[in-house]
C-alpha cells in the first residue's frame, strides 16, 4: 500500500522527522540494523496502514537511515520497524515485532487523560506525529536572567500543584493550572520554579498496589523518561496542546519575573533492564544507547534497571540537541540533572575527570546563559558534591541538608559543620567555585517534608507496597517527643518552632535556597519518605489547609522577604575574616566543643551601614548570651519562640533591646539588627 506515497532518498541530517515544503524527511541512527521500515499510521489508527522499507544502498549514509516522503499529511503518525541480530551477550536486542518511537520525536500520540497511559506489553505503545510545531506568539518574552546568587527556587510537581479540588482552578493538574496559581508563587516570594520531570513518561508503569487501600499505585513523580523532546501529554488539556500550553506557562512565569528550571532525567530511560519493554532506544541500538557489561548485562548506576551511555558521541549529541530544543523552543532558563554523576561516567562506568558531555553542555554557545544544577551523586555510589567536574554547574548540596538537620535537632559535634554550611560550604566549593554553586535545601520531593521532619523519627512507607523496605533510613529527623500525629500542646508548639528554625537557617545561608512545594503550609505525608507512587492528597498541594496554617505561612513568607532585602546574605564570594565573626554565648570568638548547641555570628554590611546578629540555640535548656557591642541598640526582628505575629516583624515594628544580654529559649533562633551610624 505504500506505493501511494512518493518517496526519495532523503537526508541524513537532522535526525527525526523534519518538515519541508514538499514533504517530510525521516532520519534515524542504527549501526547494526539489517533492515529498517518506516511505519505510517492514519489519524486515530493503532496499527500501521503501510510500511515503507528503506533500501540500505539508497536510504543509508554511514550509520544513519533516511527517507523523504512527499506530501505526507501532517496528522499522520509514524514509527520504525528495525530488524537486526538478537544477541544480548553482545548487546544486541533487535525485535522486528516492535514498532519503535523515534528518539528525536517532537510530538507523540499519547493519551490526554491521566491514568490512561500506555500498556508497555504491546508491540508499539508509542508512535510519533509528523506535524510541525504550531506558531506560538512569544511577544516580548525574555529570559529574566536572575543572578544565581539571588535565586530562591521552589521545587514543584506539575500535577500535584493544582490537582486537588481545593485548588479551584479550571484546569487541574496541568500547565495551565499552574498559570492560575502564579499569584501564590509571587506572594511567597520565590523567583524560580524547578519542575519535576515533564518529559513524556508512563504513569501506569508502577505495578504495585497500596496494601492499605488496594488502590493501584502510579509512577507519579515521572523519573522514567520515554522521550527527551516531548512534554508529558497528560500535563496538557489535550495531547496536541501540551507543548503550546507549556510555552504559555513559561511565558507567563517570565512576565512575573520567575525563571523555569526543568528536572531532567538523562541517566536512564523507561525501558528498564532485560525484562523491560522495547519502546525506542533498546530497539534501535541497545549496545550504543545503554551502558553494558562484558556479558551484555545492563549496568544499573541509576537504580532503575538501565543506565544511559551518556558520554557516547551519539548519545551526547542527542542530549545536547534535547537541551537546545527546550531552551530555544520553550524558553526555559535552566536544568536540574537527576543523578548527574552518571553523566560523568565512561561507557564501562568508570568516572571521567573531564567528561565530554559535561564539557559540551557547559560550553555550548546556545546554552551559554542557561543555569545547570547537578544532583551530584548516583545509585552506584559516586558522590561528587563540591567536586562535580564543571566550574559552571551548581550542586544539590546534600551535605548542607544533613548538617543543618543534625544541628537543629541537637546532635553532638555539629556546630562547626553547621557554621560551615550556612556560610556557603567553602570546604566543598572554595576551590575555583562560589557560594552560588551550592543549592541549599533541607527538604525535597525525595524524603520527609518539613512538617514530617519534626514529627517522625522513622519512615512510615507501608502504603508504598514494599513492606517499608523502600526509602532512606537515615532521615536525621526528630519527632519532638511523640511519633506522628499528636494533640499534646507543648509538642505541637515545639514542632512549629523547629520548622521555623529550619527555615531561618535556610534563609540566612550563603548559597541558593531551594524550597519544597507544600512546606509553606505544613504539608505532611504521614511519615512516608518515598511517595513516588501516590497520586493522591499525600502528594497534592492541599489549598484548603493554608488558612489553618496561616501563622506559619506568614512567617515563611516574611523570612523569604527578609533574605531578599538583605544582600549580605547573597554574596558573590565566600565570607572573609572581615565579613563575619562567630560567637559563643559571649561576644568573644569561639571554638566549639563536641557538646555545644549554641552558635551565633555577626555579619556587617559596610555598604548600608548595618550589622546582623544571627543566633541558634539547639539545646534543650535556655541560654543567656552576651550580645556584641553596637553603636545603636539592637532591634529584634526574628525570635522563633514568640507567638505569631510577634516572632517576625518588619524593621519599623521591631523593638529595641534594653540590655547587652539576652536569654534564648530552648530550640530557638534569633535575628537582631543594629546600625553602625
Amino acid at each position: 500500500m505504500y506505493e501511494e506515497f512518493k518517496t526519495s532518498r532523503g537526508y541524513a541530517h537532522p535526525y527525526g522527522a523534519t518538515s519541508f515544503q514538499k514533504g517530510i524527511n525521516f532520519a534515524l541512527f542504527s549501526k547494526h540494523a539489517d533492515h529498517v521500515s518506516l511505519c505510517l499510521f492514519p489519524p486515530g489508527q493503532t496499527s500501521p496502514i503501510c510500511e515503507i522499507p528503506l533500501n540500505p544502498q539508497l536510504n543509508k549514509t554511514g550509520d544513519v537511515w533516511h527517507i523523504f516522503v512527499d506530501e505526507l499529511p501532517f496528522d499522520y503518525c509514524y514509527g520504525f520497524r528495525v530488524s537486526g541480530p538478537y544477541d544480548p551477550k553482545h548487546g544486541h536486542r533487535f525485535d522486528n515485532h516492535a514498532i519503535l518511537l523515534d528518539p528525536y520525536a517532537k510530538h507523540i500520540s499519547s493519551p490526554s487523560h491521566w491514568g490512561q497511559g500506555r500498556a508497555c506489553g504491546t508491540h508499539y505503545p508509542y508512535h510519533a506525529t509528523v506535524h510541525p510545531d504550531e506558531y506560538f506568539d512569544w511577544g516580548k518574552d525574555t529570559h529574566p536572567r536572575i543572578p544565581s546568587r539571588d535565586l530562591i527556587i521552589y521545587e514543584m510537581h506539575v500535577r500535584g500543584f493544582t490537582q486537588d479540588p481545593s485548588s479551584k482552578v479550571n484546569n487541574r493538574g496541568t500547565f495551565l493550572g499552574i498559570i492560575e496559581k502564579i499569584s501564590h508563587l509571587k506572594e511567597l516570594g520565590v523567583n524560580a520554579v524547578e519542575l519535576m520531570p515533564i518529559h513524556e513518561f508512563n504513569e501506569l508503569e508502577n505495578v504495585l498496589k497500596n496494601p492499605q487501600t488496594q488502590e493501584n499505585l502510579f509512577n507519579y513523580w515521572g523519573y522514567s523518561t520515554v522521550n527527551f523532546f516531548t512534554p508529558m501529554a497528560r500535563y496538557g488539556t489535550g495531547n496536541q496542546y501540551a507543548i503550546t500550553e507549556f510555552k504559555a506557562l513559561v511565558k507567563e512565569l517570565h512576565a512575573q519575573g520567575i525563571e523555569v528550571i526543568l528536572d531532567v532525567v538523562y541517566n536512564h530511560t523507561a525501558e528498564g533492564n532485560d525484562n523491560g519493554p522495547t519502546l525506542s532506544f533498546k530497539g534501535f541500538e541497545n549496545s550504543v544507547y545503554y551502558m553494558l557489561g562484558p556479558d551484555g548485562v545492563y549496568y544499573n548506576f541509576s537504580g532503575c534497571g538501565n543506565t544511559f551511555n551518556c558520554n557516547n558521541p551519539v548519545n551526547r549529541a542527542l542530549i545536547l540537541e534535547s537541551l537546545r530544543y527546550w531552551v530555544t523552543e520553550t524558553h526555559v532558563d535552566g536544568f536540574r540533572f537527576d543523578l548527574a554523576s552518571i553523566l560523568t561516567r565512561a561507557s564501562d562506568g568508570t568516572p571521567l575527570n573531564n567528561p565530554p558531555l559535561i564539557e559540551a553542555i557547559s560550553y555550548d554557545p546556545v546554552l551559554a546563559d542557561t543555569k545547570f544544577i547537578a544532583e551530584a551523586w548516583d545509585a552506584g555510589g559516586l558522590y561528587q558534591v563540591g567536586s562535580f567536574p564543571s566550574k559552571t554547574w551548581a550542586d544539590w548540596n546534600g551535605r548542607y541538608r544533613d548538617d543543618v538537620r543534625s544541628f537543629i535537632k541537637g546532635t553532638d559535634n555539629s556546630c562547626g559543620r553547621f557554621a560551615t554550611r550556612i556560610s556557603g560550604s567553602e570546604d566543598l566549593y572554595g576551590k575555583d567555585k562560589l557560594p552560588s554553586h551550592s543549592i541549599n535545601f533541607i527538604t525535597s520531593h525525595d524524603g520527609f517534608t518539613l512538617a514530617d521532619l519534626v514529627s517522625y523519627n522513622e519512615k512510615h512507607n507501608q502504603a508504598n507496597g514494599e513492606e517499608n523496605r523502600d526509602g532512606d533510613n537515615n532521615n536525621l529527623s526528630w519527632n519532638c517527643g511523640e511519633e506522628g500525629p499528636t494533640t499534646h500542646p507543648e509538642i505541637l508548639t515545639l514542632r512549629e518552632r523547629q520548622r521555623k528554625n529550619f527555615h531561618v537557617a535556610l534563609m540566612v545561608s550563603q548559597g541558593i535556597p531551594m524550597l519544597l512545594m507544600g512546606d509553606e503550609y505544613g504539608h505532611t505525608k504521614g511519615g512516608n519518605n518515598n511517595t513516588w507512587g501516590h497520586d493522591s492528597r499525600i502528594n497534592w498541594f492541599q489549598w484548603d489547609t493554608l488558612e489553618q496554617n496561616s501563622s506559619f505561612y506568614r512567617f515563611y513568607k516574611m523570612m523569604i522577604t527578609f533574605r531578599r532585602s538583605h544582600p549580605i546574605l547573597t554574596r558573590s564570594r565566600f565570607l572573609g575574616p572581615n565579613d563575619i565573626t562567630w560567637h559563643g554565648t559571649t561576644a568573644q570568638p569561639v571554638i566549639w566543643g563536641s557538646k555545644d548547641r549554641f552558635i551565633a555570628c555577626t555579619i556587617p554590611d559596610s555598604l548600608y551601614n548595618y550589622s546582623l546578629y544571627i543566633a541558634f540555640n539547639a539545646f534543650h535548656d535556655e541560654i543567656t548570651i552576651q550580645l556584641p557591642k553596637s553603636k545603636t541598640p539592637w532591634l529584634r526582628l526574628v525570635y522563633t519562640p514568640l507567638p505569631s505575629p510577634e516572632e517576625i516583624v518588619n524593621e519599623e515594628d521591631a523593638s529595641e533591646l534594653s540590655s547587652d544580654s539576652f536569654t534564648m529559649a530552648p530550640y530557638s533562633s534569633l535575628i537582631l539588627k543594629s546600625f553602625d551610624t
